[in-house]
């Protein structure tokens, strides 16, 4: 692993892989969480827009840059990130490079190109709206955190979508679209030195020197950009939604730790434990194993910069939704009360050290979380320090964070049925 600030100001870092493909991502460090008061989905359109035009590439241009070699092109946006990556066999890399500083660097945001897009998010907000498994996260989301821009839901919505215009949306690019608020990260079979030089000859392009900023942006628009300081707010609730559908759907959750929280590490732990991705998790167990409840239980774990958000869901017959939620109560209240036992807390660490392990395997996905750890820490924890970490979760550490994620006076609760 290699990081290094190179000389146009973009933090670069480099993970040398053995296999044939190479994997690079741009992120940048703004989501709906910074968009301007009034504006929530202007985040994720813009990352939309990226893809419809540059001055250097149309939009036909930019599809089959690297589909026609094989590669692949993708984006998304989070609350606090916006992330443009590509997937292209080793020897295409520097196309890749030039496509994805090309697209955060030089679109055009044309009327006709928002006018479209607009109408491709709306279909994509009602689509979702169509999945209550899915919308019900964010829809929890925004009752938990109402008050403060963690609420926005990330697609926004058709009313507020349509008061966006280009002159708004370059004005959001100008103010985030920042060397000092990017990374960019190569996964790949390649010399360190030389895929360096090819990010920063892409870059220099198109920023000042002086302030990095990107050049050709005029400024514009009097909109009041969300701020950083905005106090973070969660709310206790328990609310009950009438929905169409044959299954009621629930989430019980609470706050979190954020990212700069050392006690993070045993709250990742004991979520994993509870509803993680394996079969013999303890909610899985019991909801399904043993009561034959649920066809699917999840326990999610989302940090923030300066807060985080612990979330159980389940789907069930709308008879059974009170004798889950009971189950559920149940075991969070024994990791509450008791401590893990010795076995169970090894075999436990073994299991989470296992899927990181799998995980880092994956080179689309360590592109993607080296990008975040160096924008949240200017660093990339390595799998060494990561398994000395995991194995240095106590018991005590698990039953601590339970007490305080928890407690039954902490768990909000919202009900699809």
């Amino acid at each position: 692993m290699e990081i290094k600030t190179l000389p146009c100001g973009i933090r670069f870092a480099f993970r040398k892989s053995t296999s044939a493909v190479a994997y690079c991502a741009v992120s940048i460090k703004t989501g709906t969480k910074n968009e301007p008061a009034g504006y929530n989905g202007l985040a994720h359109l813009t990352e939309h827009l990226l893809f419809k035009g540059t001055k250097n590439r149309s939009s036909n241009a930019i599809n089959n840059a690297l589909e026609k070699l094989g590669g692949e092109l993708n984006a998304y946006t989070t609350k606090e990130e916006t992330v443009v990556h590509a997937t292209v066999l080793k020897q295409d890399v520097a196309k890749a490079v030039d496509l994805l500083v090309d697209l955060v660097c030089n679109p055009l945001i044309l009327e006709k190109d928002l006018k479209k897009e607009r109408g491709v998010v709306v279909d994509e907000i009602n689509s979702y709206k169509d999945s209550p498994a899915e919308y019900i996260y964010d829809q929890f989301e925004e009752l938990f955190f109402e008050g403060s821009p963690l609420s926005h839901q990330v697609l926004g919505n058709s009313k507020i979508l349509s008061k966006i215009t280009p002159e708004i949306v370059k004005k959001f690019i100008k103010e985030n679209y920042k060397i000092d608020n990017m990374c960019f990260t190569i996964v790949g079979n390649l010399d360190f030195d030389k895929v360096a030089k090819i990010v920063e000859r892409s870059f220099v392009k198109h920023y000042s020197a002086d302030n990095g900023e990107i050049n050709d942006l005029p400024e514009s628009s009097s909109v009041q950009r969300s701020s950083d300081d905005e106090p973070v707010v969660d709310n206790k609730f328990e609310k009950i939604l009438s929905k169409r559908g044959h299954q009621a759907h629930c989430i019980i959750g609470s706050r979190g730790y954020s990212l700069y929280d050392d006690k993070r590490f045993p709250l990742v732990l004991l979520v994993n434990m509870l509803g993680g991705p394996a079969s013999n998790s303890v909610l899985n167990n019991m909801l399904r194993e043993k009561n034959a409840l649920v066809y699917n239980v999840e326990a999610n774990y989302t940090q923030y910069s300066k807060t985080g958000i612990v979330t159980i869901y389940f789907g069930c017959d709308k008879q059974n939704v009170d004798k889950c939620i009971s189950l559920v109560n149940k075991s969070l209240q024994k990791f509450c009360e008791e401590l893990v036992t010795d076995s169970k807390l090894k075999m436990a660490k073994r299991q989470l050290l296992g899927q990181l392990a799998i995980a880092s395997d994956n080179g689309e996905a360590q592109v993607l979380s080296m990008g975040k750890s160096i924008l949240a820490y200017n660093k990339i924890t390595t799998d060494e320090r990561s398994v000395e970490i995991v194995n240095a979760i106590t018991a005590q550490d698990i039953q601590n964070v339970a007490q305080e994620i928890f407690s039954a006076n902490k768990l909000s609760v919202l009900i699809y049925k």
